[in-house]
């Protein structure tokens, strides 16, 4: 495994942590969404921080970066665009939307109708765009970054089972601690900072760490361990919509990304576990009270690592 990526992804940590104060873990969790090649899904109230781990992710990857605000006027042809008529020329053209660059921030997606968040699913799936029976690429690499706001706020729609599948993460930002509270409050870190930061993992890089990263060696244990999770999912006692085939890939991927952060070329069960809650919560409906992250912290502590399932 090569020294300069891990240097490069240690110093792009450390970029992040200086702006998102107290939040390590979730900074981790961000590029292990972005090295597998998966997207992520932030959920948290506003003014929590989402939107600017988004633009510094943008900022240490060197990265084209486009934001769009959604809101429940918004179309599907503002995000992928649309085929227009050029006088100039007497045809049609296909103008791109602002879907078409390496990082997309689909700021609060779940205030915009579920036509507008349609509109994510195939570019999401198959990194492209069709207009007009016509098929479009998506650049490489190609991440989408979703924000949402709780659903018990007014104006949100909820997003619906299909996109949430497409997200390989979800995290949640959580309030600062006492101490990076008091360092924002002295504007010293945070969205002041993101100027500051400086591209330290190229596009080049970026797209080789993404090739590297299916290669981490996952043994036969580890896969008992993860199937075991898995079936536990799928009780049907426990939960109405378990891990699907999709989600289980995407538990073994996220793994091998946290793996390599590490600086690792196998990956352990403490990886699963890192990653396990992000990659399970919003893909778990519960049958009983506990539901999302709750329902799959209890999965996780029910499944032993050599063997069974627990209490």
């Amino acid at each position: 495994m090569s020294q300069q990526f891990q240097a490069s992804i240690q110093k792009a940590t450390a970029q992040l942590n200086h702006v998102i104060l107290g939040k390590s873990n979730q900074v981790r969790l961000s590029l292990t969404a972005l090295l597998a090649g998966g997207h992520l899904l932030l959920e948290d109230l506003p003014g929590m921080g989402k939107t600017t781990l988004a633009h510094g992710l943008a900022n240490v990857m060197g990265l084209d970066y486009k934001r769009v605000q959604f809101t429940s006027d918004l179309l599907p042809a503002d995000v992928i665009g649309a085929t227009v008529f050029d006088a100039k020329e007497s045809q049609f053209q296909f103008r791109a939307g602002p879907i078409f660059s390496e990082i997309f921030l689909a700021d609060e997606l779940n205030r915009a109708t579920p036509r507008a968040q349609s509109a994510l699913l195939e570019a999401m799936e198959e990194r492209q765009v069709s207009v007009e029976g016509e098929t479009h690429t998506l650049p490489a690499p190609f991440f989408v970054i979703a924000t949402q706001n709780p659903q018990s706020q007014s104006g949100t729609f909820p997003l619906p089972e299909s996109q949430l599948d497409r997200f390989l993460l979800r995290v949640s930002m959580g309030y600062p601690d006492q101490a990076a509270e008091r360092q924002l409050l002295l504007g010293k870190h945070g969205r002041g900072s993101l100027a500051a930061m400086q591209s330290c993992i190229s596009k080049e890089d970026l797209l080789a760490i993404q090739a590297l990263v299916p290669k981490i060696k996952v043994s036969e244990t580890l896969l008992d361990y993860i199937q075991r999770l898995v079936a536990q999912t799928r009780q049907r006692d426990l939960c109405l919509l378990g891990l699907s085939p999709r989600g289980a890939l995407a538990l073994v991927r996220s793994a091998q990304a946290w793996a390599f952060i590490q600086g690792r070329d196998h990956v352990l069960p403490e990886d699963v576990q890192a990653v396990f809650v992000a990659v399970v919560g919003h893909r778990l409906v519960g049958r009983r009270e506990t539901q999302g992250d709750q329902l799959a912290r209890h999965i996780l502590n029910s499944v032993d690592v050599v063997g069974g399932v627990g209490v």
